[in-house]
C-alpha cells in the first residue's frame, strides 16, 4: 500500500468512498452525494495549504486523510481540523492508522501547534481509534446536527503534537 498526496483522477474513488458516509452514516453532516467533479475542486482547494492524502494500493484507493485549517479566522492559522475516510470493506486493516501517521509528519513540517478531530458521536471505533492516537476529548456539543431522522451530538478531539 502506498500513501501519497491525492491527485485530480482519484476524485472518482475519493467521491465514491465518501458517499457511502454521505447515504449512510451519520458520521458526516453532508446529505447529498458529491459528484467526482465537486471532489475534485475539494482536493484542490484543501491541496493548496494542507496535505490530503489518500491510501492506494494497485490503482485503488482504499482511504482518504487531510487537513485544513481549523477555522477561518487569522489567530487559528497554527490549528488543524483533520478528516479521515476509509473504504467500508477496508476498516481494520492499518490504513487509517497509516494514513494519519504521515499527515501528522507532513502537519509536523509546517506551524502547525494543534489539531482537532470531530467526532459524531456514537462513533466507538472513530474514538478508540483517535485516542489509541493520542488524541484527548476536549468538547462535546449536543444535538448540533440533524441527519437519518435524529438528533446527533459531535464531540471534538484534540492533539497537542509538540506536547
Amino acid at each position: 500500500m502506498n500513501i501519497r498526496h491525492a491527485r485530480n483522477e482519484d476524485a472518482a474513488q475519493i467521491a465514491e468512498i465518501y458517499n457511502y458516509y454521505i447515504t449512510s452514516t451519520h458520521h458526516t453532516f453532508e446529505t447529498e452525494p458529491l459528484a467526482a467533479s465537486d471532489m475534485t475542486a475539494r482536493i484542490e482547494d484543501v491541496s493548496s495549504g494542507y496535505p490530503f492524502l489518500v491510501a492506494e494500493k494497485d490503482g485503488e484507493v482504499l482511504g482518504y486523510a487531510f487537513a485544513v485549517q481549523f477555522k477561518l479566522r487569522d489567530a487559528y492559522e497554527h490549528s488543524a481540523e483533520v478528516s479521515i475516510y476509509v473504504k467500508n470493506e477496508a476498516k481494520q486493516k492499518g490504513i487509517g492508522t497509516r494514513l494519519y501517521d504521515q499527515l501528522f509528519k507532513e502537519l509536523g513540517e509546517t506551524l502547525t501547534h494543534a489539531i482537532v478531530a470531530g467526532i459524531a458521536m456514537p462513533n466507538d471505533a472513530s474514538i478508540a481509534f483517535h485516542e489509541k492516537l493520542g488524541f484527548k476529548k476536549v468538547a462535546h456539543f449536543r444535538e448540533v446536527g440533524y441527519k437519518l431522522g435524529r438528533w446527533i451530538d459531535v464531540g471534538y478531539w484534540e492533539l497537542m503534537p509538540g506536547a
